[in-house]
């Protein structure tokens, strides 16, 4: 008789070692595509587990701040390379687990590769200033200085770049690490994790507790010996984890939500920017903070665009992202599909005219799955909620606007600024765009996806608090800045005073 085989249960990580939780409890991680495929069972973690998981953070940050910068690079470099030889079996695992297709899912873990090589190089330029003292006899530099135990809790839209994004840096700079990923997508985070341990990280300097927000993300947030928190999500939560941040004046980055533009002008290339406008809107199915879902189109062009635009969204295939022909995947959850349909239901009601989509799918291969068709709304008012919410998923507004001022001031009324875009053959209108468009991210004749590892990454107004993810702004986030003055006159000089 053929006997069920239990599914795995993947543990904490805490002090080099794979734990259970002390709840005793563990969660199901489904896949999107398939909810009749389990991936695996992962613990549900409390504020014990989280307790547990900074002491021995803030134990292994004595020793761990003390390793020179470039060596702990090393360790650095060699999970870099572990990735790259894993980066296809770990591709597969994370679209099982999240359902963006494969090509996606294989560019998830390559921006985790190239954050890993990037923050690498960085153990070697952890750079300061020296300059000359107003006084003689003395020497003036400043140093960066680690600065303990960081918090992190991340999205399930990139499950392994996020992570590599806020962890290589802080672990350069001589930090450790607790980090509580997505609830929905923990085993790449698990997997990122292993990759660490394996590259050389000692015990205690990375910890991982699997879990939800209130009973995992919270105690994290709010407990006294975590100095530092990294939040990527919804700016709603965003506020909640600045409001836990604020008596004890934490280190606090967030990066939150966003509501992005395309601009097409009546001058633009439309075959590239109706390819930019498939990719930035339907591109992970909408679950992107940089997704076009709002796209200002010139009257001069607006109904050819329209028009083609529809078309290729209707020809979208849609499906299980393992399925090399597949060009969109499923939601996340049935949370957000009945987010995204609620917001058509909007759309609708507001008086946006339906051009393509708008429904769930259902029935033979979408049956098991939360499929959402791609769904375009034109003749949007710039006001609509539908045109100034973030949905989250693949529904986009298209805007008709008469001039780039118009367009500028469209891009800029919304409550969100992370990435924005504008297409154009015309020079002047495309540097008027960067210099105007306030956002943190601006492309002229790209989408408004596409971020590179080795430039600051992040918004303004409700998208972010100031800091920026990635590059050296990542670096100046994880590290606090050290003065030296170095008197070797041999006499009390009292700067100012002895130099009026």
């Amino acid at each position: 008789m053929a006997t069920a085989v239990a599914p795995r249960i993947f543990k904490n990580f805490i002090n080099g070692e794979w734990v259970e939780s002390r709840s005793g409890k563990a969660y199901e991680n489904r896949n999107p595509a398939n909810t009749d495929e389990l991936v695996g069972m992962f613990v549900a973690s409390t504020d014990e587990d989280v307790d547990l998981a900074v002491k021995a953070a803030q134990e292994a940050y004595k020793a761990w701040r003390l390793v020179p910068a470039p060596k702990r690079a090393e360790i650095l470099f060699r999970a870099a390379e572990l990735l790259v030889q894993r980066k296809e079996d770990l591709a597969k695992d994370m679209t099982r687990e999240m359902g963006k297709v494969l090509t996606e899912t294989r560019g998830d873990v390559q921006e985790a590769i190239d954050m890993t090589y990037y923050m690498a190089g960085e153990g070697r330029r952890l750079f300061g200033q020296t300059t000359p003292s107003e006084l003689p006899d003395k020497f003036a530099m400043s140093v960066r200085q680690s600065i303990g135990v960081c918090g992190m809790i991340t999205p399930w839209n990139f499950p392994m770049a996020i992570p590599s994004w806020k962890m290589m840096p802080a672990l350069i700079s001589g930090n450790t690490v607790v980090l509580k990923p997505a609830e929905d997508t923990p085993l790449s985070a698990y997997h990122l994790v292993q990759v660490l341990t394996e590259a050389g990280v000692p015990r205690g300097v990375v910890n991982l507790v699997s879990g939800d927000g209130p009973s995992a993300g919270a105690p994290l947030a709010h407990h006294e010996l975590v100095p530092v928190i990294s939040f990527t999500g919804s700016t709603s939560v965003g506020r909640m984890v600045a409001k836990a941040c604020a008596p004890d004046f934490k280190h606090c980055s967030l990066e939150m939500g966003g509501k992005n533009i395309i601009i097409v002008m009546d001058d633009a290339n439309l075959d590239l920017a109706i390819d930019g406008a498939v990719w930035g809107g339907f591109g992970t199915t909408g679950q992107r903070c940089t997704a076009a879902s709002r796209i200002a189109v010139h009257k001069g062009v607006y109904k050819e665009f329209v028009t083609r635009f529809v078309e290729r969204a209707k020809s979208l295939k849609v499906g299980d992202g393992l399925d090399p022909d597949t060009e969109m995947g499923p939601l996340i959850n049935e949370q957000q599909l009945d987010t995204v349909t609620s917001y058509v239901e909007i759309g609708k009601n507001e008086g946006a005219k339906l051009l393509t989509g708008g429904n769930r799918l259902r029935g033979g291969a979408y049956a098991k799955g939360w499929f959402h068709a791609p769904t375009v709304f034109g003749d949007c008012s710039p006001k609509m909620r539908i045109a100034q919410e973030e949905i989250f998923g693949p529904v986009v507004s298209v805007i008709p606007i008469a001039n780039l001022n118009e367009a500028i001031d469209v891009a800029n009324s919304v409550p969100y600024g992370l990435s924005a875009s504008i297409y154009t053959r015309d020079v002047n209108r495309a540097f008027h765009a960067t210099r105007d468009l306030y956002t943190g991210i601006v492309y002229v004749n790209a989408p408004t996806i596409g971020a590179e590892t080795h430039l600051p990454f992040g918004g303004t107004k409700h998208t972010g608090n100031g800091h920026r993810e990635a590059a050296i702004g990542a670096i100046d986030f994880f590290t606090e800045w050290k003065t030296v003055y170095i008197d070797y006159s041999d006499k009390l000089q009292r700067a100012q005073i002895d130099n009026a």
